[in-house]
């Protein structure tokens, strides 16, 4: 049996399938002398749906945030095709993310939050040098409750991303569904979420593993290349 991982897209695939592909569809093809609103609608969202399905047969194992992001598309394509009022459109674009903070948030009040299950990675982390200093210190305590707090603020990231979602949809998306220019509106809003949203999402993710690598150093006194597995 094979022990190999499968190999992860680039940034840049992702980006194209997901973003720049469906978006440039839906903004120059939805016309009746090209594809159509319909088709063109159809075939823009078969993109990141194929890309969610290859994720999936790659990774062989179920995804709770990629399930709602292929939840998502699904939505966007039945309220384009039934010709929905564009309400729907905002709303499901701050149910997703919005649904993702909620199970982030609950995670903090099991025994395992998502933030503790992403961060400490013996992969990653040298957990047992870490562990060892947090109890010579008398800091576990402490430590966790910097793992609680960071939990709050990955919730939050969500928090921000539901109601950035929220206003580019009510602020883009204007005209009726099933229109050619429902589908260009549609097309801009994914291309404005991508440096609108995810950007700023990715940066305050950033901030929360600073903030996180931060306390580790202050609370074991640990140098960098001994916190994590550097080779």
């Amino acid at each position: 049996m094979s022990n190999t991982t499968a190999k992860k897209p680039s940034p840049l695939f992702e980006i194209l399938f997901n973003v720049f592909i469906p978006s440039m569809i839906l903004m120059k093809l939805s016309g009746d002398e090209y594809l159509g609103t319909a088709m063109a609608l159809v075939v823009a969202l078969a993109f990141p749906l194929a890309y969610g399905g290859m994720d999936l047969v790659r990774n062989q194992k179920f995804n709770f945030i990629a399930a709602l992001g292929f939840i998502s598309v699904l939505l966007t394509g039945g309220i384009g095709l039934l010709e929905l009022d564009t309400r729907w459109l905002a709303l499901k674009e701050a149910l997703i993310p919005g649904l993702i903070g909620l199970a982030v948030l609950g995670s903090t009040f099991t025994r395992y939050p998502l933030m503790q299950k992403l961060i400490l990675n013996d992969t990653v982390l040298n957990l047992s040098l870490i562990n060892q200093r947090l109890r010579e210190s008398g800091q576990s305590a402490a430590f966790e409750r910097c793992l609680m707090w960071s939990n709050y603020l990955f919730a939050s990231t969500f928090v921000f991303s539901s109601a950035m979602n929220y206003f580019l949809a009510t602020w883009i998306v204007t005209s009726p569904a099933g229109t050619p220019a429902f589908n260009e509106e549609l097309g801009k809003m994914t291309l404005y979420s991508y440096p609108m949203i995810a950007i700023p999402s990715m940066l305050m993710m950033f901030g929360i593993f600073y903030y996180i690598w931060r306390q580790i150093r202050v609370m074991t006194a640990l140098e960098t290349e001994q916190i994590f597995h550097l080779k």
